[in-house]
């Protein structure tokens, strides 16, 4: 998925607040399903929320207004209630890699108790 940085994007300094890769990656994540056919909407009606449970980020070069950004998806791990990706934002301009991530998300129901994920996601997240 493309980005482009708006100032309201930018800090102070002029640079992306970090806080805001963090918007950048939840984009990504449903336009990666959306392309593989699912919506997160539709899940969600079907009882199925999907919460960040833990991420990690190393932040390695700023990203500035007017950038344009790819966020790269991929799968790295899928469990029974679970499934980790790995994201990465990278400057357009230059291929530079500016932040990577790895993120956790759980499969939980109404009531927030986990519950398995939908075969339909498991079958697009492990490509079966």
């Amino acid at each position: 998925m493309e980005v482009r940085v708006y100032y309201e994007d930018t800090d102070v300094g002029g640079v992306v607040y970090h806080a805001n890769y963090l918007h950048y990656f939840e984009r990504a994540r449903t336009e990666f399903l959306r392309r593989k056919g699912l919506s997160v909407r539709e899940l969600h009606e079907r009882g199925c929320i999907f919460p960040v449970v833990h991420i990690e980020m190393d932040f390695r070069a700023p990203a500035r207004h007017d950038d344009l950004l790819r966020v790269e998806t991929e799968v790295l791990e899928v469990g029974k209630s679970s499934f980790v990706l790995g994201q990465q934002v990278i400057r357009t301009v230059d291929d530079a890699l500016l932040v990577s991530g790895i993120v956790k998300l759980a499969c939980v129901g109404p009531g927030m108790k986990a519950k398995r994920l939908p075969a339909d996601l498991v079958q697009v997240l492990t490509g079966e």
